[in-house]
């Protein structure tokens, strides 16, 4: 679970180790390209997620709710590569999920600014029970 770049990594953490995580919860996630050091195998950083890794990968076995606000951050022209626009990059990462048949939801929050707090508050019971739906109850015996 993450919020701007820590939702960012919380995917990347989940695609690269999905032995270890299967569970994702991004609240203004960083998909865009802010990388550093450079690294040629992603070239447009956190970008290539609905670019080229999702839909050239085997579906791998995650479940992610995602967010954006209409009012999250917009930086297109700071590197002047295209890749700056959070909400495109979560918009277009939720396309590349859907067309890939992942389980995830993706919420768009009118009025919502970067990372914003009564957003969070809002949406996170109902993130947590998205995320943990069909998870096998423990510690019930019996009952």
């Amino acid at each position: 679970m993450g919020c701007s770049s820590g939702a960012s990594c919380a995917l990347i953490m989940a695609w690269y180790h999905p032995e270890l995580y299967h569970r994702v919860l991004s609240f203004s996630g960083t998909f865009v390209n802010q990388q550093w050091p450079y690294n040629p195998a992603t070239p447009r950083g956190c970008w290539e997620m609905h670019q080229h890794l999702i839909p050239e990968s085997p579906a791998k076995p995650l479940r992610i709710w995602m967010e954006v606000g209409d009012r999250d951050l917009l930086n297109p022209n700071v590197m002047r590569d295209d890749a700056h626009d959070w909400v495109l990059a979560n918009e277009h990462t939720a396309q590349a999920l859907a067309a890939k048949g992942y389980h995830y939801q993706f919420s768009f929050v009118e009025n919502a600014g970067h990372c914003d707090g009564s957003m969070k508050q809002q949406l996170l019971p109902e993130a947590l029970e998205y995320v943990w739906q069909g998870y096998p109850a423990t510690g019930a015996k019996g009952k």
